[in-house]
């Protein structure tokens, strides 16, 4: 099911300071910033070999990452990993009593198909399901 590790997403409290450390101090290059009003973030991805650093500020408090900062501080938010089908396997896990957050796919940042499996599911990790063209 699972292809490769797509990215690691991590939560952080400024975009603009954050990303001084990861393409200035750690010489990554940032491969673009994009907003999702529906997730009510702001993101910048930096490749890194076949995987990517997803780094994400809330653009409202009552945001998922606005909440998550609030209540557990910066840091790591979600492991993505890359399937061929995101309806595909989200019917199987559903069938093996995995526990979603998402029933159905939405849309992500740079057009990827999403979806969450519930971290009470999977020993508290967030795993974000991702399908890109």
């Amino acid at each position: 099911m699972v292809l490769k590790l797509d990215h690691i997403g991590i939560a952080v409290a400024n975009l603009e300071e954050s990303l001084k450390l990861y393409t200035g101090a750690l010489g990554m290059k940032l491969h673009g910033t994009e907003t999702v009003e529906d997730q009510k973030v702001k993101t910048a991805f930096l490749p890194l070999g076949d995987t990517e650093v997803e780094l994400l500020e809330s653009t409202s408090p009552d945001g998922p990452i606005g909440k998550f900062i609030e209540s557990r501080g910066q840091g790591i938010h979600h492991l993505a990993f890359k399937v061929d089908n995101v309806e595909k396997a989200l019917e199987e896990l559903k069938k093996q009593g995995i526990r979603l957050i998402d029933e159905k796919p939405r849309y992500g940042a740079g057009g990827a198909k999403i979806a969450f499996l519930h971290p009470k599911a999977t020993n508290g990790v967030l795993i974000e399901l991702c399908e890109r063209e």
